[in-house]
């Protein structure tokens, strides 16, 4: 089955997240950015896209704190195509109260091929592609195939 193509405009929607550890980390990363980001929609879970609306002077929509649900939001944002990609400069060695729902964030944006930069070179990288001021066609492999083998078991 041919996988379907999901339009992502020039101007793209990038979450941003970080973690407590690695807030600054994000901040310092996005003033360096500013210009690039402000050609762009801003979402931000909660005292992440507090500071860079109020560091950057930039519009940022607010979802919830991470661990009040607002990976969930992210998630959920990309899985209905209101999320193009994600920068989550997460804390890999701080144990998370809420590291189910970071992992179900990392699964969610596999699945729907949207990239999710994890730390600053990926970041750098992404947002200096040409593909950042280009319309691009995401293509989601269709996965209910292999759901209905998975459920079916083995020999169908």
């Amino acid at each position: 089955m041919e996988p379907r193509r999901v339009q992502m405009h020039r101007r793209k929607r990038i979450a941003l997240i970080a973690h407590d550890n690695r807030k600054d980390d994000l901040l310092e990363w996005a003033r360096f950015n500013r210009g690039t980001l402000a050609g762009h929609e801003l979402y931000g879970t909660g005292t992440t896209g507090a500071l860079i609306g109020k560091e950057l002077g930039l519009d940022v929509t607010r979802f919830l704190s991470g661990p009040l649900g607002g990976d969930q939001q992210v998630g959920a944002g990309i899985a209905e195509g209101r999320i193009d990609f994600v920068i989550f400069f997460w804390d890999p060695l701080e144990p998370q109260p809420h590291d189910v729902d970071v992992k179900a964030l990392l699964r969610i944006a596999v699945v729907c091929n949207v990239p999710i930069a994890c730390n600053r070179a990926t970041a750098d990288f992404v947002l200096s592609s040409p593909l950042m001021d280009v319309a691009y066609e995401r293509m989601l492999t269709d996965y209910s195939v292999q759901q209905s083998q998975r459920f079916r078991g083995p020999g169908g």
